[in-house]
């Protein structure tokens, strides 16, 4: 059974109403998205918070805020902003994106997002796991996270958002349509050389080749993560 809690080297993530917990790949997206500059950041579905808090410890300057429309995993992200060093730089917006576009806010500069992506898959009879992992006309559609993006991003702005492969194909389509495209993409691996597990890209309105690059969570052989890893999620886990 996971734990009731995570904890960092900055701050804990309480996760016991959360249907979905701390995973890997999206910590590996909290480290790796380029919010240096940015003064306006959204997470998109935030669940736990757990993006957002990586992106408040990242940058000191910027205003960090959080949808998501789950009453319980909102409730509990709202709770672990508060207990955070960050408390006020963090902001959640307990509704939808539909809702929370509806109020009119003011662009942000980079807009991080871990959307449902089990597009064709069984769906777990855990309805919050459902709402977490699946994408559906009544949860979190990749056009309308691309619409949003395309509305409410800065004129440079990004929008970086994690998925395997072939759903990224489909997000690429669905941004494409509305003037995103490719910036830079991660291609993450178990081990060096294994079937890509997922792709972090961040879109921006520049056209061009997308640069990309590959982060291995392991070494190619027994469980030691391995060095890129390490240095990557250095200044978050206890254990490196």
């Amino acid at each position: 059974m996971p734990n009731s809690y995570f904890q960092f080297k900055q701050f804990r993530v309480e996760q016991g109403e959360c249907a979905m917990k701390v995973c890997t790949d999206a910590c590996v997206l909290g480290a790796v998205a380029d919010v240096a500059e940015a003064r306006r950041i959204l997470d998109v579905g935030t669940g736990t918070g757990l993006l957002a808090l990586m992106a408040a410890q990242r940058n000191p300057l910027a205003r960090v805020e959080a949808v998501e429309v789950d009453e319980a995993a909102a409730a509990q992200a709202a709770a672990n902003f508060r207990a955070s060093p960050w408390a006020a730089r963090l902001a959640l917006h307990a509704q939808s994106l539909a809702q929370f576009a509806a109020t009119g806010p003011a662009p942000f500069d980079h807009i991080l997002c871990n959307p449902p992506f089990f597009r064709h898959s069984l769906r777990s009879p855990d309805s919050g796991r459902t709402t977490a992992r699946h994408t559906a006309p009544d949860t979190l559609p990749f056009a309308e996270l691309a619409r949003f993006a395309a509305d409410y991003l800065t004129p440079e702005g990004r929008l970086t958002v994690l998925l395997p492969p072939p759903e990224m194909q489909h997000f690429e389509r669905a941004a494409a349509l509305l003037g995103l495209s490719p910036a830079s993409r991660l291609i993450v691996r178990h081990r060096p050389g294994s079937k890509p597990l997922r792709h972090i890209t961040a879109f921006t309105r520049r056209t061009g080749s997308a640069q990309a690059a590959e982060l291995a969570l392991y070494e190619a052989t027994g469980d030691t993560y391995s060095a890129q890893f390490r240095e990557l999620l250095g200044p978050f886990y206890l254990a490196l």
